[in-house]
């Protein structure tokens, strides 16, 4: 049984992770918006951050390699063909349409209907069996859904396409999350270190988006003062610099997911993602002037109630797992494949310390 002192290092660990999560995250949605207000390529953003993502993972793990003198994993095209692209398609398109409905609609209503992703990830979760079906996480997931909504109903400006975006991101950003802990929770593929995961996702990712870029924006991209018909270095600088920052935001918000998840579940990112979105409202409430009624200060609250129920639920069973069997799998009858040892609430047995204490080494390495 742990003791005191690495159940708080355990606590504190994971709340790092969480900030961490939060910082790029807020900080990249922030950045988006404002970035689309005078840059209305949001596929050509998207295509220039994929690039950024992929070359600075390439070079972490250069570093990496050089630290640690242990080769990284490479995968052969056989398994990163049939194991890793349906993960980038569905990754691609979460992104993508999110950056694009952000030329549609306000932050507020961005994050209102994004929340919906977490009904997604527990409904795929629960078909891909990564989590046991409990009466008390519906309530949960329907208490922080409702919540949300209360919390910026008649405070936003609706609008049917960005809607319509944002709504099929949330769908596909469930079967996103889901196959992203089925890839990064598989131990023959090697891929637990999220820089090892971005430096696998983001070549089939940028190649997944490249036709719809051609198709909606290439030839608007090519005629546009801003890059390629400039007629002043400056200008030109400014929108690299701008896309480059950006790309730097979404590096560190994908080696924050990517660690997250690993360490926890797709469901616990998106119940921590619900409370990162509430922060976001109160921030684009105060930075913008959005007035707040009563019924959306109740819906905060009630939330806030999801939120604790879950974390009750969560330090409950945790208990009750570390009394019994502390490694389940999926079922692997017709396919051994599928094996897969899960993390619960971020933490195997005691029995599992050292390996897990090595493996965070080289996460931090």
């Amino acid at each position: 049984m742990a003791c005191p002192v690495q159940l708080l290092c355990r606590a504190l660990r994971t709340l790092g992770l969480v900030l961490f999560y939060y910082v790029f995250s807020i900080g990249i949605t922030f950045y988006n918006k404002w970035l689309m207000k005078d840059f209305h390529f949001p596929l050509f953003m998207t295509l220039v951050h994929l690039a950024m993502i992929f070359c600075l993972s390439s070079l972490t793990r250069c570093a990496m390699h050089c630290w640690t003198g242990k080769p990284r994993v490479l995968m052969g095209w056989k398994i990163y063909l049939t194991k890793v692209a349906p993960t980038a398609l569905a990754t691609t398109l979460d992104i993508g349409l999110s950056n694009w409905s952000f030329l549609f609609i306000t932050i507020s209503l961005y994050t209102m209907t994004k929340s919906s992703a977490v009904l997604f990830i527990l409904f795929f979760s629960l078909i891909f069996k990564l989590e046991e079906p409990n009466p008390f996480l519906i309530i949960v997931v329907l208490l922080i859904s409702g919540g949300l909504f209360m919390f910026t109903f008649e405070s936003t400006q609706f609008n049917l396409e960005g809607f319509i975006m944002v709504l099929l991101a949330s769908f596909i950003g469930g079967i996103r999350w889901t196959l992203t802990q089925v890839l990064m929770q598989k131990a023959e593929l090697g891929l637990q270190n999220p820089v090892d995961t971005m430096y696998h996702l983001q070549p089939l990712m940028f190649i997944g988006l490249l036709p719809l870029f051609l198709y909606n924006e290439g030839l608007s991209l090519s005629t546009s003062v801003k890059l390629f018909r400039v007629r002043d270095i400056f200008p030109l600088l400014h929108s690299l610099f701008t896309l480059s920052v950006g790309g730097v935001l979404a590096f560190g918000l994908g080696f924050s997911e990517f660690l997250l998840v690993s360490r926890t579940s797709s469901l616990t990112l998106s119940i921590a993602g619900i409370f990162k979105e509430v922060c976001t409202l109160l921030l684009a409430a105060s930075l913008m002037g959005d007035k707040m009624s009563l019924l959306n200060w109740l819906g905060f609250v009630i939330c806030l109630s999801g939120i604790s129920l879950h974390v009750a639920l969560k330090a409950y069973y945790s208990k009750g797992e570390r009394k019994g069997t502390t490694l389940r799998q999926l079922p692997s009858k017709d396919n051994p494949d599928l094996e897969l040892p899960l993390l619960r609430s971020g933490e195997q047995g005691d029995h599992d310390n050292s390996d897990e204490d090595a493996e965070e080494q080289e996460i931090l390495h």
